[in-house]
């Protein structure tokens, strides 16, 4: 039927074997009159007035619809038409591509002039399409056509062919190379041939140079964090050193006179120096300790010095507490400032990141004074900040540490054609549009994650009013022109977090002290102010881009009115289109503040002169009663066991202390099987291994000694108290391994001031082993912590539960920017295939071919013999001391394991296939010599952060491509001939 006006569809009962039908340019609304026509192959109704799509239920046979220039709104009621081959509805008014997941035969689409914006996920399960037409929507970003790389029979992509206008995206530089590169399927990319093989090795190569490129500036910024972190720990340790010495001197005094006041003798002197205080005694330790068991009376027979004695003790623990807080102050300075690197390094490597996946078209550029733009936005900063709007917490001056430009192509494509368009339909002169352009401040939610909303908008930029609403907020993008307007709800919100000991800088008296903020381009246009009691939404405010409420603040309150007469100093905005804002800068500042009263707990306080409290110190420790020095012990015997103990017979001993002696081995305790409470601390220990099989031995002080290992202790079955605070133990798991095994009534631990190798992870691994704790490191343990633990702890095993949770049956690597491992790819980008509660066929483990098993405290590599497919594997940031249990892998192309305690590569000589090898952050001295020669076909090596002395035996790697060695101790250039050689 074609020109005749017909309203609706009649009469079509009397064609019940009609197989195909063409209706054109009719009056028609809804499809009607089919439910006779079950043989139908092929449907035109084009040129109509078709709002949705219906009627087809009984057209099962249907393979071919065409629905184009009608004014349909949604892609529905298409779930029974399975053998649909081509489907045409473009021209209509589809703003979201759905409803097509039931279409696995569907091998031509053309869903060209819509309002499409995004395609997501939506053509996943067409596999079989051929031909896809999108031209004419409004796809803007590349992210958006990486989701076609899912499209493996994909050979012709028009997104702006002639009859059609451009998408966006196409607007975008390296265009053709992202899509060539993300579908190699593709034959036809609008009007051109791209079948040559020539133009998709072009691709590629243009993808890896990028990728390598992106690669090491990444590794640049990880290798500036890792000097950061190296210059701050030396300035913790400058900065320890003073506190750490008056700590050690003041514990050794207290110790002595608890133990004095135990025992019961004191001995009294004249007044002297800290230095002198508890030193070297005198060589004859028979005679010395004759004359002090001899001519010391008991303490409880003279009060007053009893009195003194405590008093003393007291104020020793005051100075402790002193100097401990100090400790903590620095060890928060530390925290913070490494954790402002870390951030800021983990923003440059998402800037990045972005750049590459956006083949250059989103860029984030650092500025510095000598670009007239950084100077502008400090300026810009400066001028919106008030220092009597931060009156009431000392802050005197703002400092900007840092400003990002944001290049965003797509997002200021936007802009402009929104303007454009607006300057076109509307009587503006390029003078009015000026005059209405603003540099807002935008308010960003602090309840919300600040790290993924500023990405967002870097990308994406602002959501949509809509969005907005489904959010729960107000109907616009709010904006300010006022820093402390705009930081208002943050400071707010972190002064409340601090209140309720949320954050790690509660003790900063300025706990909101660095911020950032986004510097928007906006055009606020037509504006008028907020009416009272009327919500902020764009139907309240008709014919209007942008409203505002006028803010009046002075120190110590805010004010607000809307009345036009008011300052339009300072204003919260709200635009109601998020098109006609464009981010811009990204400005990252400083409070300061004046702090001669009152020095702050973090970097102020570190610079502190300690001169003044160590006269302290001198003052108690010189208090009356003063500790005459004590003879030190180098080695035991009998008699001096009865002297020290006071006692008549050995097995009547019950508590010793050997305090504050030059002791390295203490075999002879062996005899003393009563002992139940003995002090060890201020000695030479290295190891524990005399104190083993003693029955009855309840508490246990070794601290303050250079213990590196628990490693020894045996049989201690009824030791519920240890203290090993201030040794230089490393190795968390492997002691507590110990302890659980031969300490298993221990109730109190503490273990703090030790140099542990992953210090974030030490009291969690210790719960998790040691279920029967009370108190660690002088903390009560909660039941909640405790059971967190030790789910924590059941979970750090590789067993079937951990290999369902963390592997992928993919057997293609996805065509993607990133610079992820394939095994990170697959697991972040693949559902599990493997189902909550779904039976597992004998072989499930054969199918397996990617395992993910990062950051899970895993200690061994078992349980991996029946993966024989596996492909691709990540074992990064986890506590594997050793490479084992690949054997059996012989297909594995990539392996990551990096920051694990691995001091060799052995392990890895069968794996021929292997052809990525990374494993950065380890201990790895040198390059195994016999296990590079087992790998062949490798081309990546990354080893960075070890401790690499020579490069020996890499020439041996033929294939090698990239080579990663920085941060490492190579220090001669000989080693440079190896790699000459390699090539």
């Amino acid at each position: 039927m074609f020109f005749s006006g017909f309203p609706c569809m009649v009469g079509l009962s009397f064609f019940p074997r009609l197989s195909q039908l063409t209706i054109i340019g009719q009056n028609i609304e809804y499809i009607d009159g089919l439910e006779c026509c079950p043989l139908l192959q092929e449907l035109w109704i084009v040129q109509c007035h078709l709002t949705e799509i219906s009627g087809l239920q009984n057209c099962l046979q249907l393979e071919k619809l065409y629905l184009y220039e009608n004014k349909i709104s949604e892609i529905k009621n298409l779930d029974l038409q399975v053998h649909l081959e081509v489907l045409w509805i473009n021209n209509n008014c589809i703003t979201k591509i759905k409803g097509l997941d039931t279409l696995l035969d569907l091998k031509e689409l053309n869903l060209a002039d819509n309002i499409i914006e995004k395609i997501g996920h939506s053509l996943d399960l067409n596999v079989n399409l051929q031909k896809l037409n999108l031209s004419g929507n409004k796809i803007s970003s590349f992210k958006e056509l990486s989701q076609l790389a899912r499209l493996p029979r994909l050979s012709e992509l028009a997104l702006k062919d002639p009859t059609s206008t451009p998408n966006p995206v196409c607007l975008l530089c390296n265009y053709d190379t992202h899509i060539l590169y993300h579908v190699p399927s593709l034959q036809r990319l609008d009007i051109y041939d791209v079948s040559s093989k020539q133009i998709k090795e072009a691709a590629e190569s243009a993808v890896m140079k990028k990728r390598m490129y992106y690669n090491m500036r990444v590794r640049t910024a990880q290798r500036k964090l890792a000097e950061t972190r190296l210059s701050l720990i030396e300035r913790k340790k400058t900065l320890s050193q003073s506190p750490e010495e008056c700590i050690k001197t003041l514990t050794r005094a207290l110790k002595f006179l608890e133990r004095e006041l135990s025992v019961g003798p004191v001995v009294c002197k004249k007044p002297t120096c800290l230095s002198e205080s508890v030193e070297e005694g005198p060589p004859h330790l028979d005679e010395d300790l004759t004359e002090r068991n001899e001519s010391i009376s008991d303490i409880s027979q003279d009060p007053a010095t009893e009195h003194k004695v405590h008093a003393k003790i007291e104020a020793l623990r005051k100075r402790l507490k002193l100097w401990t807080r100090r400790l903590d102050e620095i060890h928060i300075w530390y925290e913070r400032d490494l954790a402002r690197a870390t951030n800021r390094m983990e923003y440059t490597v998402q800037f990045l990141l972005m750049e590459l996946e956006s083949v250059g078209n989103i860029r984030l550029e650092e500025g510095c004074s000598t670009d007239p733009w950084f100077t502008s936005c400090c300026d810009l900063l400066l001028s919106r900040f008030s220092p009597s709007d931060y009156k009431t917490y000392g802050i005197t001056d703002i400092r900007v540490d840092r400003v990002i430009r944001i290049h965003n192509s797509a997002l200021r494509l936007c802009f402009e054609d929104k303007i454009h368009r607006l300057l076109a339909n509307e009587d503006l002169s390029s003078q009015n549009y000026r005059r209405q352009l603003e540099y807002l401040f935008y308010i960003v939610d602090p309840e919300k994650c600040e790290k993924d909303e500023t990405l967002q908008i870097l990308q994406e930029g602002f959501k949509t009013t809509e969005q907005q609403k489904a959010m729960g907020k107000e109907g616009a993008i709010p904006f300010s022109n006022s820093l402390s307007l705009n930081e208002q709800s943050r400071i707010e919100y972190t002064l409340r977090q601090t209140s309720q000991g949320h954050t790690k800088h509660s003790m900063d008296t300025i706990p909101f002290r660095h911020g950032q903020v986004n510097v928007s381009k906006v055009f606020v246009g037509k504006s008028m102010p907020i009416r009272d009691g009327e919500p902020v939404d764009r139907s309240n405010y008709p014919g209007v881009y942008s409203v505002y409420r006028s803010v009046e603040t002075k120190p110590g309150s805010t004010k607000t009115h809307t009345d036009l007469e008011s300052s339009p100093r300072r204003r919260q905005w709200f635009v109601f289109d998020h098109e006609l804002v464009l981010p811009e800068y990204i400005i990252y500042y400083e409070y300061i503040t004046q702090d001669k009263d009152k020095p702050t707990l973090l970097s102020h306080s570190t610079d502190r002169d300690p001169t003044n409290d160590v006269a302290l110190d001198k003052e108690v420790l010189n208090r009356e009663p003063v500790l005459k020095p004590q003879p030190k012990l180098l080695s035991l015997d009998d008699k001096i066991l009865l002297s020290v103990a006071r006692a008549n017979v050995l097995s009547q001993i019950t508590v010793l202390n050997l305090h504050g002696n030059s002791l390295s081995n203490i075999k002879e305790i062996s005899s003393l099987t009563a002992l139940r409470h003995l002090t060890v601390s201020f000695n030479e220990f290295t190891h524990l291994d005399d104190i083993s099989h003693m029955p009855n031995l309840e508490f246990l002080d070794a601290s303050f000694n250079h213990l590196v290992t628990l490693e020894g202790l045996r049989g201690l079955g009824q030791l519920k108290q240890l203290d090993v605070r201030w040794n230089k133990l490393t190795k968390v798991r492997e002691d507590t391994a110990v302890l659980r095994k031969h300490t298993p009534a221990l109730l109190k631990l503490d273990t703090r001031n030790n140099p542990w190798n992953r210090p974030e992870a030490v009291r969690m691994t210790i719960l998790g082993h040691l279920m029967n704790l009370t108190h660690l490191d002088d903390v009560l343990v909660a039941e909640e912590e405790a059971a967190e633990a030790v789910q924590m702890t059941a979970g750090s095993k590789i067993n079937q539960a951990s290999l369902l949770a963390h592997s992928r049956t993919k057997s293609d690597r996805p065509r993607t920017l990133s610079l992820l491992s394939t095994a990170q790819l697959l697991y972040h980008l693949s559902p599990s295939p493997w189902g909550f509660g779904k039976e597992l066929d004998q072989d499930w483990t054969a199918k397996i071919t990617t395992l993910n098993l990062d950051n899970q405290r895993i200690s061994k590599m078992i349980n991996l013999s029946k993966l024989v497919n596996l492909r691709w594997a990540s074992f990064n940031d986890n506590e594997i001391s050793k490479v084992e249990g690949l054997d059996n892998c012989l297909k594995l192309e990539e392996l990551s394991l990096n920051n694990n305690s691995i001091c060799t590569l052995s392990g890895l000589t069968r794996l021929h296939c292997l052809n990525k090898l990374s494993v950065d952050g380890n201990w790895l001295t040198s390059l195994d010599v016999s296990t590079l020669d087992g790998l062949s076909s490798l081309s990546f090596l990354s080893a960075e952060n070890n401790c690499i002395a020579s490069l020996h035996g890499i020439q041996r790697l033929r294939s090698l491509f990239e080579l990663y060695i920085g941060s490492n101790q190579i220090s001669t250039s000989r080693d440079i001939y190896c790699l000459k050689v390699s090539v």
